[in-house]
């Protein structure tokens, strides 16, 4: 029997949250059929690439695609614009 979609998504974000290479709360996983999408923003493209890994190694059989965004961080000191 197949696991729920919902529940599939919860248990990676778990361990997006969990595993020490990640340690990332802001992820949105969705899961429809056999594809799971990853979508949010992180600072860098090697972080980017992990939590892909991750996501597959706890969900083996899902085609990952990933849209996470990377985005410039702010260095200390300069104005935040917020629109």
């Amino acid at each position: 029997m197949m696991e729920a979609p919902q529940y599939v998504a919860a248990r990676v974000q778990r361990a997006l949250a969990e595993d020490s290479r990640t340690h990332e709360l802001g992820i949105r996983v969705d899961v429809r059929g056999d594809q799971m999408f990853l979508r949010g923003q992180v600072s860098g493209e090697e972080h980017r690439q992990r939590l892909a890994a991750v996501a597959q190694e706890v969900a083996p059989n899902l085609k990952v695609h990933n849209e996470i965004k990377v985005v410039e961080v702010t260095r200390p000191g300069e104005d935040e614009h917020l629109d």
